[in-house]
């Protein structure tokens, strides 16, 4: 089973690309998007198995968009997998 939930990530437009190609490396982030004053500004969906390749454009873009756009917040979707059936209760 999954769970889903939002992440802000703030900081300085390096500290944030920083936190997200680490967050990608890990591999659980489903979706980026970026937001001025509450309202999306873009969004990068992002797939299982996304390589290096193509997390540079994305990862530059992100970067142009929070650096020239003043007030703008980056939020990633993210899936964190959790463990149900007989392995997760506990046993005394």
């Amino acid at each position: 089973m999954e769970r889903t939930f939002w992440q802000k990530l703030e900081g300085t437009t390096e500290q944030v690309l920083a936190q997200l190609r680490k967050l990608i490396e890990e591999g659980n982030i489903r979706r980026v998007v970026v937001k001025q004053k509450g309202k999306t500004v873009a969004e990068f969906p992002l797939t299982a198995g996304v390589i290096g390749a193509v997390i540079a454009p994305i990862a530059a873009a992100i970067g142009v968009l929070s650096a020239l756009i003043a007030d703008c917040s980056i939020e990633v979707e993210k899936v964190e997998k959790t463990v149900t059936g007989p392995e997760s209760r506990h046993v005394a």
